[in-house]
């Protein structure tokens, strides 16, 4: 059931969407009636949470079993009792599946409201609390221990320290505050533990905040898929050129067993911090995090390697991930983007830049694997398409395991190139509600196939090079 709006993107976006999602070649295999009947699913789909919260186990320190049973305590203590069920998924063998328990209608709103800003709603719909820095308005009459209802700021109206709203708001559930109005705004910029504590939400998801840190990594599906398909092996040498928060680079040390060496290049201090922190909660010893542009990363003048350190010599890595930079149109939910097209269209030249310099990189005989978050054609189809003209020493390969759907047509692939590129399609979805009741009656194939499928908008392509440039 679609209880939100769809995702409130500006025109101009929606109208370049919507010419990707029915171009020519798609129409005429599906029809014009069932091409924008599958692209405004899509637009309701990306503004509600998939359908499982997932979970990567950090085989390093510990097995998948041991952590289940951990994980399952610990959603007993959050739930006063209330059983969910946890899956292990059957393809990736590390990755455990908890089900999102929504849309709950019978939540009684409260007089008393919280407003937050519309990423800080999209956190709440995925199981998150409130911290005091995503609060834009209070009711001018909260207390510290008030039930307060909470609702998203979609469009970004509402003015910092408003004692009420009456602009577009989307009602995320209840919970307990934590501080009183005056607390949280007269001392705003020392404040930043959890401002309301979310007791009874629209969409019932756990939280992971502090849960298991050094056996959990909170991680969407493809992007853990995405590490599987690389298919790293101890010993070798691996890039990933575009690696904050840390996620899949942490995910192919663990793959690895720790044995060798993984390269992790951002470009932002701060996030090569958080990939060097992340590395150590896991206990991951065999990541070299690096502050480094990796437009620069390949390196044509030198004699010899700097110390394993960026820029490299060609064809340095076994193995490289290419995470590129995107418009982020897959994430979910996402209520609103207030992105212009001239933004959302920027990122093709950069993705095509990092891919030049990842072709260089890459061994004989070496995988590229190239992702995204999006679901644009531009930065997905039409990016292969480019690349296989362009890199005739790249082949474009199946990929293992297959859990996403196969790519979509409007960029002039063949068949059997489609079937080799994986892209996870919210859309194919019906909408529903679910709860324990129905989550206990269902067919194991069945839920792994929603969890599968109602998943965040994700891309992945796979390259085998041939031979030397």
């Amino acid at each position: 059931m679609s209880i939100f709006p769809k995702i409130s993107l500006r025109l101009e976006v929606e109208n370049y969407l919507k010419a990707g999602f029915m171009n020519e070649e798609v129409v005429s295999v599906l029809g014009k009636e069932e091409a924008e009947r599958k692209f405004e699913t899509l637009l309701h789909k990306l503004s509600h949470p998939p359908s499982f919260t997932t979970v990567r186990v950090n085989t390093h320190l510990a097995s998948v079993q041991h952590v289940k049973s951990l994980l399952f305590d610990e959603l007993q203590k959050q739930f006063n009792g209330l059983s969910f069920p946890i899956l292990q998924h059957p393809d990736l063998q590390d990755v455990l599946l908890i089900p999102v328990i929504g849309p709950r209608n019978n939540i009684k709103q409260q007089p008393c409201e919280v407003i937050v800003g519309a990423q800080c709603g999209n956190a709440v719909l995925r199981g998150a609390h409130i911290y005091v820095p995503g609060i834009v308005s209070a009711s001018k009459f909260m207390k510290g221990g008030d039930v307060v209802s909470v609702y998203s700021d979609i469009k970004g109206k509402c003015k910092k320290g408003a004692k009420e709203f009456d602009g577009t708001k989307i009602f995320l559930g209840n919970g307990i505050s934590e501080l009183s109005r005056k607390e949280i705004f007269s001392r705003l910029p020392e404040l930043k533990g959890v401002g309301v504590r979310m007791t009874d939400p629209v969409y019932l998801s756990p939280s992971f905040d502090n849960v298991l840190p050094s056996y959990l990594f909170l991680q969407n599906l493809p992007s853990a898929v995405v590490s599987h398909v690389l298919d790293p092996q101890p010993g070798e040498k691996i890039l990933d050129l575009c690696a904050a928060p840390g996620g899949k680079t942490t995910h192919i040390a663990a793959l690895m067993h720790d044995q060798g060496e993984v390269i992790a290049l951002d470009k932002i201090s701060n996030k090569v911090e958080k990939i060097k922190q992340n590395a150590l909660l896991l206990g991951l010893k065999s990541i070299r995090a690096f502050c480094f542009d990796g437009t620069k990363a390949l390196k044509l003048d030198m004699v010899k390697d700097t110390d394993g350190e960026p820029p490299f010599l060609p064809e340095s890595f076994d193995r490289i991930l290419l995470d590129a930079p995107c418009s982020g149109l897959g994430q979910r939910p996402n209520m609103a983007c207030t992105w212009t097209l001239k933004e959302v269209t920027s990122y093709q030249p950069l993705q095509r830049k990092l891919f030049t310099v990842a072709a260089e990189l890459l061994k004989p005989g070496g995988v590229l694997v190239y992702s995204t978050c999006t679901v644009t054609l531009a930065e997905n189809e039409e990016q292969v398409a480019w690349a296989l003209e362009t890199f005739p020493q790249l082949q474009l390969q199946r990929q293992d395991p297959q859990v996403g759907g196969e790519g979509m047509l409007g960029a002039g692939l063949s068949s059997e190139q489609l079937k080799r590129l994986q892209r996870f399609d919210p859309c194919v979805v019906p909408s529903q509600d679910s709860d324990t009741g129905s989550l206990r009656d269902a067919r194991i194939e069945d839920t792994l196939w929603l969890a599968n499928k109602d998943c965040i908008g994700f891309f992945i392509a796979k390259f085998v090079k041939c031979k030397s440039t």
